[in-house]
Parts: C-alpha cells; sequence; structure tokens
C-alpha cells in the first residue's frame, strides 16, 4: 500500500485546479478565467484500496503578495510546501515560463517534484517536445506535458506520482473524497457562478 500528499503549485491560471479535477474525476475546486480564483488549500483523496491513497492539494497560486489577503494565501503555499511527499509544479507553456521556472527553483524543494507542461492541447507537438527537452538537466523527477482541459496524457502523470509515493496505510476512509465540510463546496459552487455572471457582464 501506498499513501501520500501531492501538492500542486503553480502561478495563477496555469490550470491547477484543472488538474486536480481532472485526475480526481471529481469537481473539487472551482475554475474561472479570473486569476486567484482558489484562496484556501482545497484537499481531495483518490484512493484505489489495498493499493494507493493519494491526498492532493491544490494552493493558491505562487505570487508577490501585495495585500494582507495575498499574505494568507501565501502562508497556504507555504504550509504545503512543508507536508508535501511529492510536488507537482505545473506551468502554463502558451506563456512565457521563464519567471514561472525561476520561482520553481526558489521554493527550494526537498521533496521528489514532477514538472507538469499544461495546456499542451494549443501548441504543436515539434514545440512542446523543445520545451520538455530544454528543462531535462534540471532536477525534476519527471518532466510529463498535459492537458489538463482536455484529460491528455493524465495517465502517465498519475502513474508517475503512484511510483514517487512512499509506503504507508491510508490516513483517511476509501470513500472520502475530502476533508472539508459540504458547506465549503456550496459556498465555493456559488462564488464561481457569481464569477462567471460578473466575467460574462464584464465581457459584454
Amino acid at each position: 500500500m501506498k499513501s501520500g500528499f501531492v501538492n500542486i503549485f503553480g502561478k495563477p491560471n496555469a490550470g491547477k485546479s484543472t488538474l486536480l479535477n481532472a485526475l480526481v474525476g471529481e469537481k473539487m475546486a472551482i475554475v474561472s478565467s479570473k486569476v486567484q480564483t482558489t484562496r484556501h488549500r482545497i484537499k481531495a483523496f483518490l484512493t484505489k484500496p489495498n493499493e494507493y491513497q493519494i491526498i492532493f492539494s491544490d494552493t493558491p497560486g505562487i505570487i508577490e503578495p501585495k495585500y494582507k489577503l495575498h499574505q494568507r494565501m501565501m502562508q497556504n503555499v507555504k504550509s504545503a510546501l512543508e507536508d508535501a511527499d511529492i510536488a507537482l509544479l505545473i506551468a502554463d507553456i502558451t506563456k512565457d515560463i521563464s519567471e514561472t521556472m525561476e520561482q520553481f527553483q526558489n521554493l527550494h524543494l526537498k521533496v521528489p517534484s514532477i514538472l507538469v507542461l499544461n495546456k499542451v492541447d494549443k501548441l504543436k507537438t515539434e514545440k512542446v517536445e523543445e520545451l520538455k527537452s530544454s528543462f531535462t538537466a534540471l532536477s525534476y523527477k519527471k518532466i510529463i506535458a498535459v492537458s489538463a482541459l482536455k484529460q491528455q496524457n493524465l495517465d502517465e502523470l498519475l502513474l508517475t506520482i503512484i511510483e514517487l509515493l512512499p509506503g504507508g496505510e491510508p490516513f483517511y476512509n476509501e470513500d472520502e473524497l475530502t476533508d472539508l465540510p459540504t458547506k465549503f463546496f456550496v459556498s465555493e459552487m456559488i462564488r464561481e457562478i457569481y464569477l462567471s455572471v460578473f466575467l460574462s457582464n464584464l465581457n459584454n
């Protein structure tokens, strides 16, 4: 049996929440084009009885904190750094990711990390392979190109996570999906609807 904490890090709108939802197969985190949609650490459990339990944690995007809300959000990120067994470092490869890669290096992670290059469905295969090869010399256990939205190549990512998980008994019951109350998810769904309406009105 394998069991451990897999925490997802990245800049705002890199696709962290979309990746979490896709890996777990449930709507656990709200998704919006508005940056900094995730304000709290959201834990979601993926369990295969007698084989593995993965405790995924979606964290707020890595930013330079300017306000008290940002400071609290970044505290959640720092907390996630302390209890991770594996780190998923997700980057949006449709944008210049040089700053993102620098931020990842500055995290000084002491646990195995997987570099996840997201949104590959928007680039040609040659460009994706070129980007992957440019990072092979860095200290990642593996570099995997995926599309969280289209659910492309998530099987390889999941297999890699399972390989790196430490041995141990499950932390939660196999029928549990999260440690957060239903009230939290209801409020998050309401917030997602509000953001969707707000952005729609803004664009009209």
